[in-house]
């Protein structure tokens, strides 16, 4: 078990910087998406902090999902308003 919690920050790292382009992205949907998978990098991040007790780690991945959450909800209207605009296209 140790040695998958120790993998695990590669998984991690690998997730963080594909949200962190697709944050950047011109669409909305796509940056709702990363922000998902801004996420689960926290995730990732968090149960590998609990193994290595890296608290100000947890507490750092709590504070950005707290502000991946915000980004979801604010992205989410653009991303609604694209999908109406392809709709009429």
């Amino acid at each position: 078990m140790d040695t998958f919690i120790d993998f695990l920050q590669w998984p991690a790292m690998a997730v963080t910087l594909a949200a962190a382009f697709l944050v950047g992205a011109r669409h909305a949907r796509r940056r709702v998406f990363g922000f998902y998978t801004f996420i689960l990098s926290n995730v990732l991040w968090i149960v590998w902090g609990l193994h290595d007790e890296a608290w100000a780690l947890i507490t750092l991945q709590l504070g950005l999902t707290a502000m991946n959450v915000r980004a979801i909800f604010r992205n989410h209207k653009e991303a609604r308003a694209e999908s109406r605009q392809e709709a009429t296209a």
